[in-house]
């Protein structure tokens, strides 16, 4: 079992910032990477981002790229996500996922683990 704890959500102003975090517990050994996926109201789940724990390779959705960034801290287990120039459309319940799956894994049925999720409020 892994458990994870996101952390970080809030509410921001548009064109505002914020980090969101995820630590990861227990048998994080079978962890090659992981992602973090959003859901707003009334829509179905979608990827934000992915990184591996050993070859980092940072994948992001079209929607977020060059606002936001994903990174990891190896020692703690925990994998951080930097949201820049937000906008009311990326207002969501962000999660934080693990799977054992080599590549661009983009899909919520690739990832096994996840977490109870943080809040992202964006006003305009």
């Amino acid at each position: 079992q892994v458990q994870l704890v996101e952390s970080g959500g809030g509410l921001v102003q548009a064109g505002g910032s914020l980090r969101l975090s995820c630590a990861a517990s227990g048998r994080t050994i079978g962890s090659y990477a992981m992602g973090w996926f959003r859901q707003a109201p009334g829509k179905e789940r979608e990827f934000v981002a992915r990184i591996s724990w050993t070859i980092g390779n940072p994948y992001y959705a079209d929607s977020v790229k060059g606002r936001f960034t994903i990174s990891r801290d190896n020692a703690k287990n925990t994998v951080y996500l930097q949201m820049n120039s937000l906008k009311p459309e990326d207002m969501a319940v962000y999660y934080c996922a693990s799977t054992p799956k080599v590549g661009a894994t983009t899909r919520t049925s690739e990832y096994n683990y996840w977490g109870q999720g943080t809040q992202v409020t964006v006003s305009s």
